[in-house]
């Protein structure tokens, strides 16, 4: 099609203004599928797959196809996508990442290339973060696309029983999911004995919502189906203990900045002493000199209350990012066991890697990869050299009235949490409410002392 292909070989300043360039020729069909009668409008999808099998191509049909589910979305959810929001779509239909400000509707405009590709029956998969937004997507956009005469399935942990079912949520023209959860079936899948187990069917395309998170900021976050191996724990106690009697610098070097400890002579000759052993690296079997790794990297490279807590009894893994706790999660190689060894609770039997892959690998495996986000352009060269995934900014539905204030830099980071209380205790004199959010538990913790209680009650 003519027009995608003058979208398709756009500059990079040129993008925005070819994809706006559509929008008359979509609109051009409003009052004709306005006209139309429910079953005549719904009789579009059979017809544009009939057409798709005598040759033409989705972007021969990308238009009409727009057209479509405008009027389908008015008439089944009450919405009907704004102009900025079909530019939206059709650049998520080329495989770029559509920056759209919080509040223009996003979720709207996924249904647009979703139902497109969901015409070749390969499988669109529409992937977020979390287990309740996947399913609220799947039911409430869900309806746009099932009326339509499209399938829809649903992807989040704990809601199929049987491969048997899950295959058939990805075998659906349109599949709605987590990341995780994608990437732990691909796990499953090589795993898998027969191909009866297996559920996934293929990486045609994806849409990505909340793009700069899940590729970007978990990107190399690896996920890792484990199984249980023999238990060692006294063995991790007994090293957790020698390590105490370690001193840096002495015993054994570090390096912070690559997250790596290595032991000295004279420290490795103090752990063959505490061991009554000559050489520590003749232990082959009983695995001494990874066992001494691992409880130096617990005991230097692992804080308390920063990287992990504890609750109940166990060793709980605190996202770096979100300062949240990660329930279930464990680190692999004995790294947890070492900070349970450390910590001096029960150690959980050890597991062993079974299969692992990083998002980052598993979404590279996609056809066509697509995403959207309000936050794109700061991180458009790494998407660009990573997933060869071009950013362009979708303008708002009506003018920016927000001010966007310059970022504030300073030179220590006392006088940034000082900035920081003056600021909130103005804003509370007003009565507006302020949620702080930090890098991790122990900056809250730090930021929460410099408030005066008594004047401004805090949270934390």
């Amino acid at each position: 099609m003519a027009i995608l292909d003058r979208v398709l070989r756009a500059g990079e300043g040129k993008k925005v203004k070819a994809l706006a360039d559509i929008l008359p020729d979509i609109n051009a069909f409003a009052a004709q599928m306005s006209a139309m009668s429910e079953a005549e409008l719904r009789g579009k999808t059979s017809e544009f797959k009939s057409r798709l099998d005598r040759g033409e191509t989705l972007d021969d049909l990308l238009i009409e196809s727009f057209a479509v589910v405008r009027e389908a979305a008015t008439r089944v959810i009450g919405q009907r996508h704004y102009d900025v929001q079909l530019m939206g779509g059709a650049a998520l239909h080329a495989g770029w990442v559509a920056e759209m400000k919080t509040g223009e509707g996003k979720t709207l405009v996924s249904t647009l290339p979703a139902y497109l590709n969901g015409l070749s029956g390969k499988g669109v998969h529409q992937i977020t973060t979390n287990d309740y937004l996947a399913q609220r997507d799947a039911e409430w956009m869900g309806q746009i696309h099932r009326w339509l005469g499209l399938s829809v399935g649903l992807v989040i942990s704990g809601r199929r029983a049987s491969s048997a079912e899950k295959r058939a949520d990805y075998a659906a023209d349109i599949t709605y999911g987590t990341n995780n959860e994608f990437g732990f079936d691909y796990l499953r899948d090589n795993m898998a004995g027969t191909l009866d187990e297996k559920v996934q069917r293929g990486f045609s395309f994806a849409i990505v919502d909340e793009v700069d998170s899940i590729l970007i900021d978990e990107a190399r976050t690896p996920l890792i189906i484990s199984g249980r191996v023999a238990d060692a724990a006294k063995l991790y106690y007994r090293f957790a203990s020698i390590v105490r009697t370690m001193v840096r610098d002495v015993d054994y070097d570090v390096e912070e900045d690559k997250r790596i400890v290595v032991p000295t002579e004279v420290g490795i000759e103090k752990v063959e002493k505490q061991l009554g052993i000559e050489n520590l690296y003749d232990e082959v079997q009983q695995n001494f000199v990874h066992q001494l790794q691992v409880a130096l990297k617990a005991a230097v490279l692992y804080h308390r209350d920063k990287d992990y807590i504890i609750q109940d009894g166990e060793i709980k893994i605190v996202d770096e990012f979100t300062g949240r706790i990660l329930e279930g999660r464990r680190w692999s190689e004995g790294i947890h066991q070492a900070v349970e060894a450390k910590e001096g609770v029960k150690i959980k039997e050890e597991n062993q890697t079974l299969a692992t892959i990083t998002l980052q690998n598993y979404f590279r495996m996609y056809e066509k990869l697509s995403g959207m986000t309000g936050t794109a352009q700061t991180e458009a060269a790494e998407l660009m050299n990573t997933y060869n995934l071009q950013v362009v900014p979708i303008p708002t539905n009506r003018e920016m009235v927000r001010v966007d204030q310059a970022d504030l830099i300073f030179k220590t980071e006392a006088a940034k949490f000082e900035a920081v209380v003056e600021d909130l205790e103005e804003r509370h004199a007003k009565g507006q409410p302020v949620l702080v959010g930090t890098i991790s538990v122990e900056k809250s913790e730090q930021l929460s002392k410099n408030f005066n209680s008594a004047v401004f009650p805090t949270k934390f």
